[in-house]
């Protein structure tokens, strides 16, 4: 596939704006960019299986961790500072340093790599937000339910859950949207999905395919905002969305 042009040898020089905007219609136009492994559809879902991955399994390990600490109140500070490490430590390191790791249990390159980049990057958000929720409901609300006879785990299912569910989801929106942006770094490691683009875009000097992965990119992680807003909307009740917007009806956290 040829260049577009607008990077020289020089440096990059910036395109005239209209045949930039040509040069991208006619990408997309083009019916091989819609085909084959390196087709758009191939590649957006190779991004989502990513996403969806690393965002399941962060879920799998924060959400009992952020439920664990948040119902007993024990050792918070200490488990949201470690998960915090993972916001610190850059994700392309972490893709390297799982390389070692990957080769050794036999993995090899693409896949499991990005993953254990993605992973501890999804895990501070919802570790915090779970565990803040739930030390910062009501507790007269806490003890009004233990009055009434309700078990630890009923009190959890029943009264903390619900009530800490649009705090909780938040962070797991949060999770999500850097999980999708990120993925991006797989391509470095063979992983594939829309990074694929950008990477390719740079090595052939062909802004057109940079953009666009950019771009799709950018809306993948919009549509992840936007879904797990609407999944909010359709699973929590709007009275209890609304107490958890209002500052008035949350004590600090105990």
């Amino acid at each position: 596939m040829h260049s577009t042009g607008f990077l020289g040898l020089n440096g990059p020089r910036a395109p005239d704006p209209m045949t930039f905007a040509a040069a991208v219609l006619a990408w997309i136009a083009d019916p091989a960019h819609w085909v084959g492994f390196d087709g758009i559809p191939t590649r957006v879902g190779e991004h989502l299986t990513m996403s969806v991955t690393a965002l399941a399994l962060s879920l799998a390990i924060a959400l009992p961790v952020g439920l664990a600490l948040g119902h007993t109140g024990k050792g918070g500070a200490v488990a949201i500072n470690i998960a915090n490490v993972g916001r610190a430590l850059p994700s392309l390191a972490l893709i390297a340093l799982a390389l070692p790791v990957a080769f050794g249990l036999g993995l090899g390159l693409g896949f499991w790599p990005t993953m254990f980049a993605l992973v501890p990057l999804g895990l501070p958000p919802i570790i915090t937000n779970t565990y803040v929720a739930l030390r910062s409901i009501d507790p007269d609300l806490i003890e009004a339910a233990r009055g009434m006879g309700m078990r630890e785990w009923d009190l959890l299912r029943r009264v903390e859950i619900p009530v800490a569910a649009p705090v909780i989801i938040a962070g797991v929106r949060n999770a999500a949207v850097a999980i999708v942006a990120t993925a991006t770094l797989g391509a470095i490691v063979a992983s594939g999905g829309l990074g694929r683009y950008i990477v390719d875009g740079l090595a052939r000097q062909d802004q057109a395919r940079l953009f666009v992965g950019a771009v799709l990119v950018a809306l993948l992680a919009i549509g992840a905002e936007l879904a797990l807003a609407l999944f909010e909307r359709l699973v929590v009740p709007v009275g209890i969305r609304h107490a958890a917007r209002a500052p008035d009806t949350w004590s600090a956290p105990r």
